[in-house]
């Protein structure tokens, strides 16, 4: 017996998107003074973009959605269809999103549409950008996920999202 799990849609974005739930975090919190946006497109598309700035000790921008708690296998992946700016970007859940400290990974963009696969037992432990003495992501659920652009220099970007899915 073969048996199909279809991915579990995380989010898909449209023109009637909602954007209150998802939250622009900056280095603005720590005295820096980079400044993302999020914003839907003429495609119906979600649109991270802004200026990344070191100045005072600065230098990220991310984006944030919390959700109910999705359950996780040892084999669980995560697919993002989108289109960046050839800039490297780093993915990031928390498995509460109480917890301090969040489960990351990074990619680099090609600039064309693409799906960027990420396995959850990839995602290692990180803090302020240290990483963690810790194992990698073994955990049974999620309840956030965060982009984060950080690559400790001055610098515009642009990520086009269309959809986020799961796989268990």
């Amino acid at each position: 017996m073969l048996i199909i799990i279809k991915p579990y849609l995380i989010f898909d974005f449209d023109h009637n998107t909602n954007l209150n739930d998802w939250k622009i975090i900056d280095d603005a919190v720590m005295g820096g003074k980079s400044n993302g946006k999020f914003t839907i497109d003429n495609d119906g598309n979600g649109v991270f973009s802004g200026d990344v700035s070191v100045e005072n000790n600065g230098g990220f921008s991310s984006l944030r959605y919390q959700f109910n708690k999705i359950n996780t296998s040892k084999d669980s992946k995560v697919t993002i269809r989108l289109k960046g700016d050839g800039k490297e970007y780093q993915f990031r859940i928390k498995n509460n999103r109480n917890t301090y400290y969040s489960y990351i990974n990074s990619f680099k963009t090609t600039g064309n549409w693409e799906n960027i696969i990420i396995n959850l037992k990839d995602l290692y432990p990180s803090f302020r950008g240290q990483t963690m003495n810790s194992p990698n992501f073994a955990g049974d659920s999620f309840e956030e996920i965060v982009f984060l652009i950080g690559n400790k220099k001055n610098e515009s970007f642009n990520l086009i999202i269309d959809r986020i899915d799961f796989d268990l």
